[in-house]
């Protein structure tokens, strides 16, 4: 392909982009196909020559295409949203085509100070205090992944990536039963171990951890010659919305000198509104690390993750290793590949740039507002739904409920709405028993798109009986 032919495809993609984001509330949500069938349709040997585009298109249009589950479908309300707003889109479109590898101030520094820019302008906008600075990582597990490694290395005298951990004992992690499964993932790939990281029950409306409850478990480790090395926070936690009160739990691990990490990977953006605030960030400043995905709620191109840091120097002394060939020559310089597990490292903060100018913290905030007024509207609607029970309460724009019948019926209502194409939600767990999520937060949902949810429950509900 020469460069003339990649002008007219990639005009072609763009038209065809733009028909996509217009069209998709004309088609299901979820894919329909059978497992095996994209596959079945694709060679399998690669080819000895080289097709035309206009033929690889077409394929894609005919395979591919039926196989895709749509993200940005107005009506998904399943998971957490992996938002992109065009603004954002065509950030990636111009990364894409740079093709630079940004590790180093010096392969790309406009990629390097524009993220640094970027993190303090994301700081300012969710209230965060001065002095916090960060870095852009690919998603919220890898940050996560950076702080336990920090809190291993913290509490091992920064002796675990040198010694390995033999003979170190048992370093324990406490976080509560509601916390995403990446961060179980972290423990094990640490090399902590799931047995050694404490999950403490919680209580109260939104669910937060237990905090004397926690307090007895790091004593009773302490008593028992293991060593403490760190809490996980969160601030709406993927089952239900679970949120920590967060200014207790600092205290406790003030107390014992534990280093601190807040996962707020999905409600972290809803903190651009200053209303929120109060009821899920108050006392946030005290923690070490803090995590939030600009590419769930906030609209940004995944993937793009945010870890700010009270103080990076513990990060750096874990994760910085410089061999002669990455060295930099001169001024003293801001390398992120420094501060995070991959060397390698794309330009996300031109999508975040591009983001913020385009619709202002403003035009953001008027999304989240509303996709929390109408996650609280549709919560009353299906609560008035005979015999469905509302099991918990919105926690900004993330309720649970069920219907009628046992678990097994959960997941057929599940199943029959997907299947029906026009939403998408999933099923979770609560107290022992199965749930149906939903959330709201797809970047181009509307009222309509939302209210229509509750036609669709009840309908699918009637004809599964």
């Amino acid at each position: 392909m020469d460069w003339d032919e990649f002008a007219h495809w990639g005009k072609h993609i763009s038209d065809w982009g733009a028909q996509y984001h217009k069209s998709l509330r004309d088609i299901p949500v979820r894919a329909q196909t059978a497992v095996g069938e994209i596959a079945a349709q694709l060679h399998p040997t690669p080819p000895e020559a080289g097709d035309d585009m206009a033929a690889i298109l077409a394929d894609f249009e005919a395979i591919v295409m039926p196989g895709m589950t749509h993200w940005q479908h107005p009506r998904f309300f399943a998971y957490f949203p992996a938002n992109a707003a065009p603004p954002s889109m065509l950030a990636e479109q111009l990364v894409n085509t740079v093709a630079a590898q940004c590790m180093l101030w010096q392969t790309s520094p406009a990629a390097t100070e524009v993220e640094g820019v970027m993190v303090d302008w994301l700081r300012q906008a969710l209230g965060l205090a001065d002095g916090f600075t960060g870095v852009i990582q690919d998603s919220a597990s890898s940050a996560t992944l950076s702080a336990v490694l920090t809190m291993r290395e913290r509490a091992t005298g920064y002796t675990g990536n040198k010694d390995g951990l033999s003979g170190k004992g048992h370093l324990r992690i406490y976080c509560s039963d509601q916390v995403h499964s990446s961060i179980d993932r972290a423990c094990w790939v640490a090399g902590i171990g799931q047995a050694n990281l404490v999950k403490i029950p919680t209580k109260g409306a939104q669910f937060g951890i237990d905090v004397a409850a926690l307090e007895t478990a790091i004593t009773a480790d302490l008593d028992a010659g293991h060593t403490p090395a760190g809490i996980i926070a969160i601030t709406g936690g993927t089952g239900i919305g679970a949120s920590d009160t967060l200014g207790p739990l600092l205290k406790v691990a003030a107390k014992h000198d534990l280093y601190t990490h807040l996962d707020a990977a999905w409600a972290g953006s809803a903190m651009i509104c200053p209303e929120f605030r109060s009821e899920f960030w108050e006392d946030v400043d005290g923690f070490d690390s803090i995590v939030f995905n600009p590419h769930k709620w906030l609209g940004a191109q995944f993937d793009c993750s945010v870890q700010f840091l009270r103080d990076a120097t513990p990060q750096l002394n874990t994760l910085k290793i410089e061999p002669e060939y990455l060295k930099t020559t001169g001024d003293a310089v801001t390398n992120y590949s420094e501060w995070t597990i991959p060397l390698g490292r794309r330009f996300r903060a031109l999508k975040i740039w591009f983001l913020l100018r385009s619709y202002g913290l403003e035009g953001l905030r008027t999304r989240i507002r509303n996709h929390v007024a109408w996650a609280q509207e549709l919560c009353e609607a299906i609560r008035a739904l005979d015999g469905f029970e509302i099991t918990t309460d919105p926690i900004l724009s993330l309720f649970s409920f069920r219907c009628p019948g046992d678990d097994a019926m959960q997941q057929r209502l599940v199943d029959a709405l997907n299947n029906d194409g026009r939403i998408y939600l999933t099923q979770g767990a609560f107290q022992g028993q199965k749930v149906i999520r939903f959330q709201v937060g797809q970047f181009d949902t509307t009222r309509d798109d939302v209210m229509m949810a509750h036609a669709v429950i009840r309908e699918v509900w009637e004809q599964i009986q």
